[in-house]
């Protein structure tokens, strides 16, 4: 009875210890599962890395559905403005689907629009915030299309920049030493041309470096119906199609104007008719003549 027992509490302990296993086991899963979603919710690493002695050219082109488009583009513009960025280009559009026109009484009509709302933006935020702001603007979204988000690595960009700077200023203290001469001329405005030109270059960079670029479009996903009250214009235009007493009198007026036109014509002629008159005259002459021998 006693070695009855003393299994059974062996039995018990072993499977509350299996059973505390399973449990630390799962407890270790759902921290790694809690992990992985927070890194699955948070932006790319793209958006916000920095590596020493290295430098990132950032854009992001973000496709996404909304609520509400005018809200979305309030909401993105109020975050830029929070942030030191600012709005390049805003195209907010309604595209039509469908038109259609139903009267009412004889004065009035309604018109029904169906349309979709959208908006095409581009946007310039600070590069070390550009993962707050894709953070901030990703609460509005209602489905996310596409997100694609690029960090160009120009770091050997910057330094040949500046070892052509360098190449360019030494061939000016070069030219400079020259006798002066039209071929010095022509080198010297040669190297102003291309310093410009780096210096253009350099500036953009910095540009690029310092401010991402942030393509956006959000559109609605659900049809939108707009009931606009408007003139039955159909009514007015059979009032006033035809009017037989006004038309008849213009019609009378035209008609004897067509005639003074065609005595005018007629009087602007005269030389030809007068040529066509003595025509007539002398074929009918001559005919006149050839018959009288015939008859006697």
């Amino acid at each position: 009875m006693k070695s009855i027992h003393l299994k059974l509490a062996a039995s018990a302990i072993l499977l509350s210890a299996v059973f505390s296993c399973k449990k630390g086991e799962a407890a270790a899963n759902a921290v790694q599962t809690s992990d992985y979603t927070v890194v699955s919710d948070s932006v790319s690493m793209a958006a916000t890395q920095q590596v020493a002695d290295r430098k990132f050219v950032k854009t992001a082109d973000i496709n996404m559905e909304v609520k509400d488009v005018y809200d979305a583009t309030i909401f993105i513009e109020k975050q830029l403005n929070e942030l030191g960025g600012f709005v390049t280009v805003s195209r907010l559009n309604s595209n039509v689907i469908s038109e259609d026109t139903f009267e009412s009484s004889d004065s009035e009509a309604t018109l029904v629009k169906k349309y979709q709302t959208e908006n095409r933006m581009q946007a310039r935020v600070p590069s070390e915030k550009l993962g707050d702001f894709l953070t901030r603007i990703n609460d509005k979204k209602m489905f996310l299309n596409s997100r694609t988000i690029l960090a160009e690595d120009v770091t050997n960009n910057a330094k040949i920049a500046q070892l052509e700077k360098q190449k360019l200023e030494k061939t000016g203290e070069v030219i400079g030493k020259m006798k002066n001469s039209g071929d010095k001329a022509d080198r010297t405005e040669n190297n102003l041309e291309q310093h410009n030109q780096q210096q253009i270059a350099d500036i953009t960079l910095a540009d690029d470096l310092n401010y991402s670029t942030v393509d956006i479009y959000i559109k609605e996903p659900k049809i939108r119906v707009a009931e606009i009250l408007v003139t039955n214009t159909k009514n007015i235009d059979n009032k006033y199609k035809f009017n037989f007493f006004y038309d008849a009198k213009n019609a009378f007026v035209e008609g004897f104007y067509i005639i003074q036109r065609l005595l005018v014509g007629l009087i602007t002629i005269w030389p030809l008719m007068l040529i066509l008159g003595f025509m007539v005259y002398f074929l009918r002459r001559k005919k006149v003549v050839f018959q009288k021998p015939e008859n006697e």
